[in-house]
């Protein structure tokens, strides 16, 4: 657990770090690779270049790469089933690396919140997601953090399961670089200062895709 009088999540004696297991949703293949629904895996992408690794096949049925992220260590991870079977391989995971649910972090797509804010939070419902609704399921605890990413709503009556599959407007992919690089600046405050400080800051910041 973190030490909430530091602000702070725990470090091993003699320096080291407990590990972090940060995991992006999407779908795999190149046809949904600039989908809404893979803010997620662009976010984890750009986590894996900060940490200097490339993405590897794992046995759980992911993408892993492992560095040092904020100073401790992290696997970096992309579910390779479908996004309604994501919790296969995050369980995988947690299983192998014997990690909690406070030092599992997972990003996704977040329909009701505007396009480009970020909020961050810890344990809660699904909000009809099928990507955290498998993940829940396969842990057995909603009490992992979340790093959501706003996508907004579809326009007029679109199915909202068609939304998340169609590729950001011309005009979003303008400001969705600095979106994502944003969202994987939350990801790095949650792990330095812990959630509650990294909420103050991001909860409060204007979205660059917000007037």
């Amino acid at each position: 657990m973190a030490d909430e009088r530091a602000g702070r999540w725990p470090r091993r004696a003699g320096g080291d770090t407990e590990r972090w297991l940060i995991v992006g949703l999407g779908n795999p293949g190149p046809e949904y690779a600039g989908n809404r629904h893979n803010c997620g895996f662009m976010v984890a992408d750009l986590l894996a270049g900060r940490i200097g690794a490339g993405f590897k096949r794992d046995r759980s049925r992911a993408r892993v790469a492992a560095g040092q992220l904020a100073g401790f260590a992290v696997t970096v991870a992309k579910p390779q089933t479908f996004m309604n079977l994501s919790g296969g391989p995050v369980a995988a995971l947690v299983r192998f690396y014997k990690v909690p649910p406070e030092r599992l972090v997972v990003i996704h797509d977040e329909l009701d919140l505007p396009f480009g804010a970020i909020r961050l939070k810890q344990g809660g419902g699904d909000n009809g997601h099928n990507g955290l609704r498998s993940v829940t399921a396969a842990l057995g605890t909603r009490d992992y953090l979340r790093v959501r990413v706003g996508i907004g709503r579809p326009p007029g009556r679109m199915d909202p399961a068609d939304f998340v599959l169609h590729d950001f407007s011309a005009a979003e992919r303008k400001v969705l670089p600095e979106i994502l690089e944003r969202s994987a600046d939350a990801v790095e405050a949650v792990l330095q200062r812990g959630l509650a400080a990294a909420q103050n800051e991001f909860h409060a910041t204007v979205s660059p895709a917000e007037p």
